[in-house]
């Protein structure tokens, strides 16, 4: 089961945590009171690799992508203290950029017991962080610098994102 959510990372000492929340009517957020590991997905760039762009075929298309798996323990964070102080540190940080930014303040107090109440939030203990990519090096080397040079022609942010994480990757 995935949602589609965002997090804040804070620290417990040395363990880094994730910190978020679901609707209470969210089957997810029913199945994560049992407990138990979860995985969060944190996408990065990913583009699409034509086997035109290789030196030699038969070749099929593929996809090229990065992307990092955090691992750990879920616990429920039920009571409005912790919930009140997750979503304004929420609502800051992606307010921040506004030139006239929300308040989490100004919402009335009946109102705002009552979204509280709709909502679970949740903390994951992260016990460990997988960095997954492909990055076309299953091909010949000779190929890469093709399709470095393809991505970056087309010009699409993500493609371009693929070929500067494909060019460090040669730098190694």
């Amino acid at each position: 089961m995935a949602s589609h959510i965002p997090f804040l990372v804070a620290r417990d000492g040395e363990r880094l945590c994730l910190q978020g929340h679901l609707a209470r009517p969210n089957p997810q957020g029913i199945a994560l009171q049992s407990g138990g590991e979860v995985l969060a997905i944190f996408p990065g760039p990913d583009a699409y690799i034509s086997p035109s762009w290789y030196a030699k075929g038969p070749s099929v298309p593929t996809w090229n992508y990065a992307a990092v798996h955090a691992y750990g323990r879920v616990s429920l964070k039920e009571d409005e203290v912790w919930l009140s102080s997750f979503l304004r540190r929420l609502v800051l940080r992606h307010e921040a950029g506004n030139r006239a930014p929300w308040r989490f303040e100004d919402l009335p107090e009946d109102y705002l017991r009552q979204m509280l109440a709709g909502i679970v939030g949740f903390e994951i203990a992260v016990d460990r962080l997988e960095g997954k990519w492909k990055l076309s090096q299953n091909r010949p080397a000779e190929d890469r610098p093709r399709i470095i040079a393809a991505l970056e022609e087309r010009g699409d942010a993500a493609g371009v994102a693929i070929a500067r994480l494909m060019r460090e990757r040669e730098a190694l």
